[in-house]
């Protein structure tokens, strides 16, 4: 097994990496005090599915937690939370990832039951049909079934119902052709009303491989004790690896795509999408996090003060930027909220706001944005819960923990005229799509 260590800021001693002959890694962070934060990150999301199986990912992520051959559906969650527990996962484009935070318990009493649970789960899932739920034709409104089949289909209505999922969905078609990053992670009635349970446990063993994992300890424990414990409960009985398809990114588009799509609703919605840089450019995505909150974060913001504030008459009723980091590359937006007649109006006004940022950054602005990403950075050290989820991050969507050693460094070294660069580097009008969804009666 080879063991590295990596010196994480703010923590008092070196977060402790091991990768085992099959691949499984297992990471261990110090942190003092009663709580510990325990996941596994999977490196498989969207990015591993097709226009035949999307949304299978986290169609999974819900039915891990339907029982073992150890413990029935509902187990899990019971045990944990009675020890006051805090359960959940997630799945995102990159990744799927299961955690429990919890006090350690009398002993580590807690602690060793939530490691046996977790590991139990993670490595031995049954996915009962039972708890799917049978297949059926979605459009088929008779069907009453609350099994979790039915329970991921109405969570998918609901967010196309959303005005921002429709605005935010056409945007991210657009500013791919090939790449999965296209498809919306929970993906669609259809597949989810249809994908059968054998498929599923496929899909499971295919990518729930162990050198697709990676289990995280954070909290105050004896290092060699948790490691042979995690040896002896992530027992893979000689599951395969496998090694997931690399894509290459595709190129920003070379010429402006506007989308116009219509809704019942009353008010209008903008997003404006460039493509970024890969998750491991720590640099580049220290860059646009910085343009980021300068244009569009908080009521201190250039799009907030100069759209919102000092608009003489009102033409946006929010407006803010968001940086998404992606494994291939992430994804910059500028989103608001406008009154429909102004359409026109409203366009122009970010186009101006965009080309500003250029040429115009006050050492005000800088500090600022420099002393916010600072105490974020610290904020994630914080907490057994915050630690896990850079720790996450980073060996999973960078494949790399040591980076996070740099971070600090790279951050301090950063100029105004590193962010000008950026900002005319990602922010080219011809690279942009524009996606604007209008009430159904001012579509014309």
């Amino acid at each position: 097994m080879k063991k590295s260590l990596v010196k994480y800021p703010f923590l008092t001693k070196d977060v402790e990496v091991y990768e085992r002959e099959n691949g499984h890694k297992i990471v261990l962070a110090h942190k003092e005090g009663g709580l510990v934060n325990i996941s596994t990150w999977v490196r498989t999301g969207s990015i591993n599915e097709t226009d035949k199986d999307n949304g299978i990912s986290h169609f999974l992520e819900h039915l891990m937690f339907k029982g073992t051959h150890k413990h029935k559906a509902g187990e899990f969650d019971r045990i944990l939370e009675s020890k006051g527990a805090i359960v959940n996962a997630a799945t995102w484009k990159d990744y799927t990832f299961y955690y429990v935070t919890l006090p350690k318990g009398e002993n580590n009493k807690d602690f060793y039951l939530a490691l046996e649970l977790h590991a139990d789960m993670m490595i031995d899932p049954v996915l009962p049909p039972e708890e799917i739920g049978a297949p059926f034709n979605f459009e088929d409104k008779t069907v009453t079934d609350k099994r979790e089949r039915h329970v991921v289909i109405e969570e998918i209505r609901m967010r196309e119902d959303q005005p921002w999922t429709k605005v935010y969905n056409a945007a991210n078609r657009a500013m791919y052709t090939n790449h999965p990053y296209k498809r919306d992670v929970i993906g669609t009635p259809q597949i989810i009303s249809q994908v059968p349970q054998e498929e599923i446990m496929n899909y499971y063993k295919t990518f729930y491989s162990p050198n697709n994992m990676t289990t995280i300890v954070v909290g105050d424990f004896d290092s060699t004790d948790v490691l042979e414990r995690l040896e002896k409960l992530f027992d893979f009985n000689g599951r395969p690896e496998h090694i997931n398809k690399n894509y290459e990114i595709d190129t920003p588009t070379q010429e402006t795509k506007y989308l116009e799509n219509t809704a019942c609703i009353n008010t209008a919605f903008l997003m404006f999408g460039y493509l970024g840089t890969p998750a491991n450019n720590i640099k580049d995505n220290i860059l646009l996090d910085m343009l980021s909150i300068i244009l569009g974060e908080g009521s201190s913001s250039r799009l907030y003060h100069n759209l919102i504030e000092k608009q003489p008459t009102p033409i946006f009723n929010m407006i803010d930027a968001e940086h998404y980091l992606f494994k291939d590359g992430g994804n910059f937006f500028i989103q608001g909220n406008f009154i429909p007649e102004k359409k026109e109006e409203a366009i122009e006004l970010v186009k101006q706001e965009i080309e500003k940022i250029k040429n115009d950054i006050t050492e005000d602005e800088f500090k600022k944005a420099k002393k916010k990403i600072q105490s974020r950075f610290a904020y994630n050290a914080e907490t057994v819960s915050e630690i896990g989820e850079t720790i996450g991050y980073y060996m999973t969507v960078c494949n790399n923990l040591a980076l996070v050693e740099d971070y600090l460094n790279i951050l301090n070294n950063i100029t105004i005229s590193d962010l000008h660069d950026a900002a005319i580097k990602y922010f080219n009008i011809n690279n942009a799509v524009i996606s604007v969804l209008m009430p159904e009666k001012s579509s014309n």
